[in-house]
């Protein structure tokens, strides 16, 4: 299920027949540039942005609409778009990233926002520049599956792609528009300088499924859990991951704050472990059965102070049961290395 929700942006709503920019914005520089460009143009805008488990942050979206003075509308996606990410029509990129698949939902989304005939959508994305989803034919396609022909602006390299239906109606003059293509940010740098604008996210701030390790991790759990909750996605951002078995993960944490994460995110069923009296992680062994719990004190006693120790008292606890297990640390470069989850 999606969940909209309007930001507290002190902004006057519009009214009705008055066109309407929506800018999809991600927090990036891309998004950001195309944003002052269509302002700078005298067109009224509306920000929409999308929240999804794989995003990192969204702090900076928030900011960029107060700072320019536009209602934000976001929009969470949940459950549909999982589906979307284990099934993608068009595929993956380099890792686990549906990216031409995750455009078209957007769009759609976008697309039920949409004001009267004179109204559009502008994106920052920039032609060649990313090389999945972002050639021509990708882009023209996106725009057709969503039922968006024409209906999109991409100001900065709208002087290398065909012109659309705002720009056709006089909504906006493409001689102010842009012509960048490429993998190059030095004209975007250029541009945001001139701007004065300094608040946006590094191009790795981004989507998590661009992520070498965090997609061995998910498409771990796409393998080896037949129904996934979206709760079981935070999990996946949290620790190191091991596979003992095919119905049994340990995850270990590798700071205090992810210690704590660990103790707030474990089930009823799930074992918390931790070694007795001595600094060190705390596990989370996803399992109902005691069967693997020595192994998995071993490895969490491996990442302990007591590391070098021939034997080492771990404790283990859930819901409904308190024990503890003497073991020896796992130390096992090879072994530890086969069990990891999206080592690298």
């Amino acid at each position: 299920m999606e969940r909209i929700k309007k930001s507290t942006t002190k902004s006057k709503e519009l009214p009705p027949e008055t066109p309407v920019a929506i800018v999809l914005l991600s927090g990036g520089l891309d998004s950001v540039l195309s944003l002052k460009i269509v302002l700078s143009q005298g067109i009224k805008v509306k920000g929409l942005n999308f929240i999804t488990p794989f995003l990192k942050e969204q702090k900076t979206v928030r900011e960029q609409a107060e700072e320019f003075g536009i209602p934000l509308v976001t929009i969470k996606l949940g459950e549909d778009y999982l589906n979307l990410v284990k099934r993608p029509k068009y595929g993956y990129g380099k890792h686990l990233n549906p990216c031409i698949d995750c455009r078209i939902l957007m769009f759609k989304k976008a697309k039920a926002l949409l004001r009267k005939k004179f109204s559009f959508i502008v994106t920052g994305e920039v032609l060649a520049q990313r090389p999945s989803s972002q050639y021509k034919n990708a882009l023209l396609m996106i725009e057709e599956e969503a039922g968006l022909v024409g209906r999109v602006l991409r100001p900065l390299s709208a002087k290398v792609l065909p012109e659309t239906i705002p720009e056709k109606q006089g909504l906006i003059n493409r001689e102010e528009l842009l012509a960048i293509s490429g993998r190059s940010r030095k004209e975007q740098l250029k541009l945001a300088k001139n701007f004065g604008i300094k608040n946006y996210l590094s191009p790795a701030g981004g989507c998590l499924l661009t992520e070498k390790e965090f997609s061995l991790k998910l498409k771990d759990l796409f393998e080896h859990r037949e129904k996934i909750e979206i709760s079981d996605l935070y999990l996946l951002k949290v620790g190191r991951h091991f596979r003992l078995s095919p119905d049994t993960k340990l995850i270990v944490g590798r700071n205090e704050r992810e210690n704590n994460l660990l103790f707030s995110l474990a089930g009823n069923n799930d074992f918390l472990l931790e070694v007795n009296g001595i600094a060190g992680p705390a596990g989370i062994l996803e399992s109902r059965s005691k069967d693997l719990i020595p192994l998995a004190a071993g490895i969490v006693a491996r990442y302990s102070d007591a590391k070098d120790f021939p034997s080492v008292p771990v404790n283990y606890w859930n819901s409904y049961n308190k024990a503890g297990v003497t073991v020896k640390p796992l130390n096992s470069v090879e072994k530890l290395k086969s069990l990891r989850i999206g080592s690298q």
